[in-house]
């Protein structure tokens, strides 16, 4: 999967309908996680930056049309000529929540998991005396994941849902999920 749209038009896009700093520092943490998996996975740089560009824009509406997450985001996108490929994969994220567009590619799976995922991890980090990604265990993630009162706005169940999506385990995704933020925390101080 490629696109015609560059990360700047993304972004630009993105700001037009996101002006609250936790929505774009929530953006650019699923960004730099989709890319991971992607490289991860083996994929080629342009559909990297495909899969970039996904998370990128997943939660376009979500500021501003909490409502219609998922469903808003699609005209938007399409009044902007974004590619179906992108609206696709960005709206599948709301599958059995609200709409029907099932996560069928491995990006849509991958999105339809750590979308959830990386608001628990953060929640963890920050909790922690660093507050860093860089000595996060996956196994104190899972002990988090396991109370539910923790961070209760993440789904578990939508997390568990992702991972077997991407038929995996919950520790595989839960490892590469903070090895792609620890690049993050890296290059741009993100946690």
């Amino acid at each position: 999967m490629k696109t015609s749209m560059t990360r700047e038009q993304a972004w630009e896009l993105l700001t037009k309908y996101n002006k609250d700093e936790f929505h774009l520092k929530h953006a650019q943490v699923v960004e730099a996680v989709m890319k991971y998996w992607a490289k991860d996975l083996g994929y080629d740089p342009e559909e990297v930056a495909f899969w970039g560009i996904v998370g990128l824009l997943h939660d376009l509406d979500f500021e501003m049309y909490p409502e219609e997450h998922c469903v808003k985001s699609q005209e938007i996108m399409r009044e902007a000529g974004v590619d179906e490929e992108i609206i696709h994969g960005t709206a599948s994220h709301g599958y059995g929540l609200t709409v029907d567009i099932k996560p069928e590619h491995p990006m849509e799976k991958v999105l339809y998991a750590v979308d959830e995922l990386t608001g628990l991890i953060g929640a963890v980090a920050i909790m922690r005396p660093s507050k860093s990604m860089m000595d996060l265990e996956v196994k104190s993630v899972k002990k988090k994941f396991k109370t539910p009162s923790f961070a209760a706005g993440c789904s578990r169940e939508v997390i568990q849902n992702g991972v077997e999506m991407m038929g995996s385990t919950l520790e595989e995704v839960i490892q590469k999920t903070i090895l792609a933020l620890r690049e993050l925390e890296q290059e741009k101080g993100i946690v």
